[in-house]
């Protein structure tokens, strides 16, 4: 089974005119759903890993041009080691599939976050799923992995000020994990959570921001639906006067 399974439904609602552009996605609920099965915590990301699976192709089918997904944040490595060494498994796993499906479904990846601390194999993984990306155009997924907004502020700063760049937002941005990625126009969090948990604090100065209780391996079509349909009825200022 490839990494984005060919699926149609309908989008229900949704105007296929009015599509945002960029949509970011804090998978968040899989240890909770899991453990109201009785289960251990890593099936819960077994299963979110699937449901990733299904919301990337969903997105692709409907138009959209980047996904991000929070994956594994720089704070997760305090997590127990055996929960910590199944999502690396999971990981590699889904990166060698994307490896093997990209070329033929056109798809490009690319990781955000410090690979650095990563394992050698999948820093190899990272770096395949790179070069071929740099082939195609069209829908791109973003992994967020050992990531966090603090962070990749802060290097994009040391960046900066070491190569010596007037100090502007463009030039900042030149130095972020995201450099060349705009921004998330709508931010989607499931699992009744209420907070960014540090994920993409500079990329979402003017990000519309979705909330639902939903349990992220219970997300489904329909709650990606009605997300990009609250979306679409928000008034977009970005500082200026409403219509």
């Amino acid at each position: 089974m490839g990494l984005f399974q060919k699926k149609h439904e309908t989008a229900g609602q949704v105007d296929m005119g009015r599509l945002p552009r960029h949509i970011a996605i804090i998978m968040d609920g899989n240890g909770r759903w899991a453990k109201k099965r009785g289960l251990p915590r890593t099936a819960g990301h077994k299963v979110g890993a699937e449901v990733f699976r299904d919301i990337a192709t969903y997105c692709q089918e409907l138009g959209i041009e980047y996904l991000t997904i929070y994956a594994f944040s720089t704070e997760n490595w305090k997590r127990p080691k055996d929960e910590v060494d199944v999502l690396m498994s999971l990981l590699e796993q889904y990166l060698q599939e994307a490896i093997d499906t990209m070329e033929r479904d056109h798809i490009r990846l690319r990781v955000l976050g410090d690979v650095a601390g990563l394992s050698p194999q999948l820093q190899r993984m990272i770096d395949e799923t790179n070069a071929i990306s740099t082939h195609y155009q069209g829908f791109q997924a973003n992994i967020c992995l050992n990531y966090g907004g603090r962070a990749e502020i802060l290097r994009a700063a040391r960046l900066c000020a070491e190569a010596g760049e007037e100090w502007t937002e463009e030039n900042f941005s030149k130095y972020l994990w995201s450099a060349g990625i705009p921004d998330p126009e709508l931010i989607i969090r499931p699992s009744g959570e209420l907070r960014l948990s540090n994920f993409l604090l500079w990329q979402c100065a003017y990000s519309e921001f979705y909330f639902c209780d939903t349990l992220w391996p219970d997300f489904k079509r329909k709650d990606l639906d009605l997300a990009i349909i609250d979306f679409q009825h928000r008034d977009r200022r970005f500082g200026g006067v409403g219509t």
